[in-house]
């Protein structure tokens, strides 16, 4: 008897090719797309996901392999879990990363639990990620395609989780999966990848929260540079849209929100030599018994950067930078690594 799996599908090319591979390894397979949010979903706006005109296109390509398709309505646990999430953090003066929180809430807790009940043995989904069993537990990859690598967004993952997922894509290169797709005859072999956060499609995310008194741009010493129309609207490295003419380039350096106040400084002063993680997740180990050698993303698209990690208790990271790093924010997301292999990872409290 066939295996059954569940396909996180998006309509993109990624998710689709996915979809293929599952099949063609032999699985029972069932496409399903998860409904995440009530805003414009018409398929208007391009380079976001979830959309009307994604679900249709989801909905061809499993039409096409020969298999159902679902689109479960998660919208209430999306407002709750990630929306608001996403609105609270940035009122408290922290950058956050919705994306991260969709994986962890939304496609690995929630549609992990669709697949269970519909009596599936994996979730697969289009991360350009790999997953390994070595003698006695799973790890986390980086992709064959560097560009593409995803596993930053996927280093909350339990070794349940990773036990089920399965990450095709993984060996892959992007050319290679739109070359397949062509190949199939899938017609959104060209789409272009979602990028945006879908329920911000037009980038605008200040409109999502109550509104804030002007505040003011101080220096690190508190001098009074400016006015602001709200801490919110921006976040820590950030150097263009300040609305303030300097005689050299200023970055934003801290955000106050109890006082409403972005500090503004030149560029080496965003340079820091450490930080500590919260709400960690572990992969490659149950503790870190000693401090580990090891590199870290503190940002999604960034390159990584030479640190040692220790943990001081269970729930927190510690990492002291080999050099010191520029635009490190509270409320995003550092991942560690050695090698390719993702050791974990946490969210940045200071």
């Amino acid at each position: 008897m066939k295996k059954k799996a569940l396909i996180a599908m998006s309509g993109g090319v990624d998710s689709s090719v996915t979809a293929y591979l599952m099949k063609r390894a032999g699985y029972d397979c069932l496409g399903a797309m998860m409904k995440l949010y009530g805003g414009d979903n018409t398929g208007t706006v391009e380079r976001t996901c979830c959309s009307l005109a994604d679900a249709q296109d989801a909905r061809s390509v499993c039409a096409n392999l020969g298999f159902p398709f679902y689109v479960f309505n998660f919208t209430e646990e999306f407002a709750t879990q990630v929306i608001d999430k996403f609105c609270r953090e940035y009122a408290q003066g922290r950058t956050p990363n919705p994306c991260i929180d969709c994986n962890r809430y939304m496609k690995f807790e929630l549609l992990l639990k669709r697949m269970e009940l519909m009596s599936c043995a994996a979730l697969a989904t289009g991360h350009y990620a790999r997953v390994e069993k070595d003698s006695s537990r799973w790890l986390l990859r980086k992709a064959l395609d560097d560009r593409k690598d995803q596993s930053y967004v996927l280093y909350m993952l339990s070794q349940y989780q990773l036990e089920r997922l399965k990450l095709p894509l993984g060996d892959m290169r992007k050319s290679e999966v739109r070359d397949l797709a062509q190949a199939l005859g899938f017609w959104n072999a060209d789409k272009p990848d979602s990028q945006d956060i879908c329920f911000v499609p037009d980038g605008n995310y200040a409109r999502l929260l109550p509104p804030i008194a002007s505040g003011k741009f101080i220096d690190a010493s508190g001098n009074t540079l400016g006015k602001h129309s709200g801490h919110y609207r921006f976040t820590v490295g950030q150097r263009k849209g300040l609305g303030l003419a300097f005689d050299s380039p200023r970055y934003v350096i801290a955000k106050n929100a109890a006082e409403n106040t972005v500090t503004l400084g030149r560029k080496h002063e965003l340079a820091r030599s450490e930080c500590v993680l919260e709400d960690i997740n572990l992969i490659a180990y149950d503790t870190l018994e000693m401090p580990l050698k090891a590199t870290v993303r503190t940002r999604y698209h960034q390159k990584e950067t030479p640190c040692t990690v220790t943990q001081t208790d269970e729930h927190t990271l510690h990492i002291r930078f080999d050099e010191a790093k520029n635009a490190v924010a509270p409320g995003q997301a550092a991942v560690i690594y050695e090698g390719d292999y993702v050791i974990g990872g946490g969210v940045i409290e200071s």
